[in-house]
C-alpha cells in the first residue's frame, strides 16, 4: 500500500519554518552541538511542523516525532534501551514551552526524578504558538494571545529553578543570540552524567509581532534588558553568565513587540520591578552559593 510520494534524491529534504524563526535558528546550534552521534526525540510543535513534513524531513539524525506530553518519557525509554545495549549515543528531547511548562511538565519530571542521562532542551518562544499563539505557562505577564487578548495577568513559570529542585540535574539558560554560550552548554549537558535540562530563549515573529529581520537584534535585547538571564546551576548552584553592569529599561525591549503595545506606564514599570527582583534573587542565591 502506497503511504506517500517519494520525494526525489535530490529533494529529500524540507524546511518551512516562519522567515526569521528563532526555534529554527537554535536547531541549527543544537545540531552543530551534538554531532552525529544522535537520536532526537521531538514533541509535537513548530519545530517538529516545520522540519518533517511528510514525506521529507530536514533532518539527518535518527528523529523520532511523538506526542506533546510525552517527549521525556519517550527519550527515557531509547536512553534506558541504549543502556542495556551498552551502546553511547546521545539522547536529546526538543519541546516547545508549551510541550515543556504545561503538558509534558508531568514526564519530564519523572525522568529527570529518575535519573535518566539525556538532555532536554526546551524552545521557549512564549505561547503555544504551532496551535494558534494560545498562552502557556512560558507567556510573560501582559503579553497578548488569542486566548488572553487584553493581556495575559502571570507571570511565566521559574521552570529552570522547578527543574533544578529535583536535585542531581544540569540547568542552564541559553539564547539563539549568544550561540557560543548555547553551544558549550549543550555539551556540557551531554558530558554530565545524568538529566540535563536546557532552555533556549527564541522570539517568535507571528507570536510576538514584530519584523521578520529583527529576530537576533531582539533576542540580544532580552539578555541587555534582564528579561532573559542566562545562568547554569550545578550541583544545585547558580552561576550567571552573562549579567550587563548597566542593563538596558526593560521598555526598550516591551516596544519592539506588538504583543506588549498595550501596556501602561505602570504596567511597565510592574514588569520592570519584576525582572529587578527575579535577578536579585539569582544574585543572592549566587553570591552566597544557596542550594536549589
Amino acid at each position: 500500500m502506497m503511504i506517500g510520494i517519494p520525494a526525489k534524491k535530490e529533494n529529500l529534504t524540507s524546511y518551512r519554518a516562519c522567515i526569521g524563526c528563532g526555534e529554527a535558528i537554535a536547531l541549527g546550534h543544537i545540531l552543530k552541538a551534538v554531532g552525529e552521534n544522535t537520536i532526537i526525540v521531538g514533541a509535537t510543535g513548530c519545530a517538529e511542523v516545520f522540519s518533517t513534513p511528510y514525506p521529507k524531513t530536514a533532518w539527518k539524525v535518527p528523529y523520532i516525532h511523538v506526542a506533546f506530553e510525552n517527549a521525556a518519557a519517550v527519550a527515557s525509554g531509547i536512553e534506558a534501551a541504549l543502556k542495556k545495549l551498552n551502546r553511547k549515543v546521545n539522547v536529546v528531547a526538543i519541546a516547545g514551552d508549551g510541550g515543556t511548562f504545561d503538558i509534558g511538565l508531568q514526564a519530564l519530571s519523572g525522568a529527570v526524578e529518575r535519573g535518566h542521562d539525556f538532555c532536554y532542551i526546551c524552545l521557549e518562544n512564549g505561547a503555544y504558538m504551532n496551535t494558534g499563539i494560545q498562552r502557556s505557562g512560558a507567556t510573560p505577564k501582559y503579553a497578548t494571545t488569542t486566548t488572553t487578548p487584553t493581556g495575559n495577568l502571570k507571570w511565566k513559570k521559574p521552570m529552570p529553578l522547578i527543574i533544578a529542585a529535583h536535585q542531581n540535574v544540569y540547568v542552564a539558560t541559553a539564547n539563539i543570540a549568544y550561540s557560543e554560550d548555547l553551544i558549550t552548554k549543550i555539551k556540557k549537558g551531554l558530558e554530565f552524567k545524568g538529566p540535563a535540562y536546557i532552555q533556549i530563549f527564541c522570539p517568535c515573529v507571528p507570536g510576538w509581532g514584530y519584523p521578520f529581520n529583527k529576530t537576533m537584534e531582539i533576542a540580544k535585547l532580552a539578555v541587555e534588558s534582564r528579561v532573559n538571564v542566562l545562568y547554569e546551576i550545578e550541583d544545585s548552584i547558580v552561576t550567571i553568565n552573562q549579567s550587563p553592569p548597566n542593563p538596558r529599561p526593560v521598555k526598550e525591549y516591551l516596544k519592539t513587540q506588538g504583543r506588549f503595545k498595550h501596556l501602561n506606564e505602570n504596567e511597565i514599570k510592574e514588569v520592570q520591578e519584576h525582572i529587578n527582583s527575579e535577578f536579585k534573587k539569582l544574585k543572592i542565591l549566587e553570591e552566597n552559593k544557596i542550594k536549589i
